[in-house]
């Protein structure tokens, strides 16, 4: 079987590391998770390249720079519970999982959030929990969390996940129309009280749900 080793350390260097990621443990964990196995065999070999791959049912597996970018700006700390909206193929719960205590990883289509366990449970990350369901509703059961990131482009924050935070915690999620998004940080500043910014022009697949984006919307 062909070693990638080689392929992500160059990927972090030349994809990422230059665009200014600095934080140290998001580029490790970008250097030891085996990308490639979270696609499949056809598209493998294009695994560490600089754009988004399909995984089926119509999503993606993120561009790795996206997936770093969004890693570093929650401020991930190791005693964190965080909270991920759209699954996908489980790539970016993974990476988080080598960054903090405990993720809840959430998606609609029961057959990606199948795989994902899969590819977990292959590489013994044993402090991801998966779920299948509306994300856009979170998961109020094992709320409040330290951080909520969304892999998905909705037309506003849902007010949901906003009132699972906790006071300090933070939010990251694409926000906009089908051509044109940015990547925007809440930060839960007070009980009823959050500071928002944005970051950079982005191109997710929509956030579908109730506090989302209707199918007939998108």
């Amino acid at each position: 079987m062909r070693d990638f080793s080689l392929d992500r350390a160059k990927m972090v260097r030349d994809q990422i590391e230059r665009r200014g990621i600095k934080h140290p443990g998001v580029l490790a964990a970008m250097r030891e998770v085996p990308r490639h196995l979270f696609v499949s065999m056809e598209y493998q070999s294009e695994a560490y390249a600089d754009y988004p791959l399909p995984i089926g049912f119509g999503q993606t597996i993120s561009q790795p720079y996206i997936v770093a970018l969004m890693t570093e700006l929650i401020q991930p700390d190791p005693q964190d519970c965080v909270l991920e909206i759209g699954t996908g193929s489980g790539y970016q719960a993974a990476v988080l999982s080598q960054l903090v205590r405990q993720v809840h990883s959430i998606d609609r289509h029961a057959e990606l959030v199948k795989g994902a366990q899969r590819i977990a449970d292959q590489l013994e990350l044993t402090n991801i929990q998966f779920h299948v369901g509306d994300g856009s509703l979170g998961l109020p059961e094992h709320a409040p969390y330290d951080a909520i990131l969304i892999t998905a482009a909705a037309p506003q924050v849902p007010k949901p996940l906003l009132t699972q935070l906790k006071v300090g915690g933070r939010l990251i999620l694409p926000v906009g129309e089908r051509w044109q998004q940015k990547l925007e940080r809440w930060i839960r500043t007070a009980e009823e009280s959050f500071d928002h910014d944005q970051d950079i022009p982005v191109s997710f697949v929509p956030l579908l749900g109730e506090f989302g984006w209707s199918e007939s919307d998108w």
